[in-house]
């Protein structure tokens, strides 16, 4: 029985390199063992760089080592869900980069093929619900803290001009709403613990790429709460959560984003009073692969089911569909 979970990456991807790769090697549960890229050179250069004990020179070759349990998918969001299908076929647990799919219907395809191999874990990689900041804010919120909940603000904004990247590629799923709208709304979702009703949604396309530069939405639940979600990729970089209730509200400064040695510091006002809340610089991604080796090794569900991504989904298709009509769109 081995004591790590055995990881294979699909793609020499940014995120990989730099995020997961060092967060799987940093775990005491997880350890990369092969990584794979369409070219075998790239694919043997960042086994070296990163000692990494095999490589090879298809995504094929790699879902078909026996040695792998698991695969970490950051491929474009157009090829995750054939890629992550096809590692459940291989016998791999999945743990596949937002969003899921370009759409509700292609991640549907993805939820099917895991009820068919319950064995095996499937996620979607929000990273930053696995950070204990977000931990305390879940504590609070129960606790009744701040009150009913009553209305959820998110900004996630970045610039990115790189005309090769797929985040400006509409065909591989690329745009602001895809890329970071997607940690608003799941946030929203998650933090209200209900999923809208009705949205509403703007975009505003970039003339040459082709896709959505900007992105405003609002979102209505039926308890009569609301949620902003405002995104973008060619504007300075920030975020921000801001939630409010009848009795208090809490804010996180960096609430998606905060891989680093600098601390989190969340604000919880309540009663008139303001208190500050650090949290130490500390790795959410390490954090996200422990629960899902934890999981896989215990036969446990997976830490955020696949219902919670295609409910995403659905909210980023109704975005879309509002954007085209100029009007409020139902969720389903």
């Amino acid at each position: 029985m081995h004591t790590k979970l055995r990881w294979g990456i699909l793609s020499t991807a940014k995120i990989a390199r730099t995020k997961v790769i060092p967060a799987i090697m940093n775990s005491a549960t997880n350890e990369v063992i092969a990584i794979a890229s369409r070219d075998a050179a790239t694919a043997q250069a960042y086994a070296k760089e990163l000692t990494i004990p095999a490589f090879y020179g298809t995504y094929q070759a790699l879902l078909d080592d026996p040695n792998v349990d698991a695969i970490y998918n950051p491929l474009p969001n157009d090829m995750h869900v054939a890629w992550s299908i096809a590692a459940l076929k291989a016998g791999k647990h999945v743990l596949c980069e937002k969003p899921l799919g370009l759409n509700t219907q292609d991640a549907q395809q993805l939820l099917n093929a895991s009820l068919a191999h319950p064995n095996l874990c499937v996620m979607e990689a929000f990273m930053y619900r696995f950070h204990p900041q977000w931990r305390a804010v879940q504590e609070w919120i129960t606790q009744g803290l701040i009150g009913q909940v009553r209305a959820v603000q998110t900004i996630f904004t970045y610039n990115n001009h790189e005309p090769t990247n797929i985040r400006n590629n509409p065909a591989a799923g690329g745009g602001a709403l895809m890329d970071v709208g997607c940690y608003g709304i799941s946030v929203a979702r998650w933090i209200l613990n209900a999923e809208p009703v009705r949205v509403v949604g703007q975009l505003d396309i970039h003339p040459v790429y082709q896709v959505d530069q900007l992105a405003s939405l609002n979102m209505h639940f039926a308890s009569g709460a609301v949620a902003n979600v405002l995104c973008g990729t060619k504007m300075e970089a920030g975020q921000g959560v801001y939630i409010s209730g009848t009795e208090g509200s809490i804010t996180l400064e960096r609430p998606f984003y905060c891989v680093g040695e600098e601390p989190n510091v969340v604000q919880l006002r309540r009663d008139g009073q303001v208190t500050h809340h650090e949290f130490p610089g500390m790795d959410q991604y390490q954090f996200m692969l422990e629960a899902f080796a934890d999981s896989c090794f215990n036969g446990l569900a997976a830490p955020t089911p696949m219902n919670d991504a295609l409910a995403n989904m659905r909210v980023i298709d109704a975005v879309f569909s509002s954007a085209r009509t100029g009007q409020w769109q139902p969720v389903i």
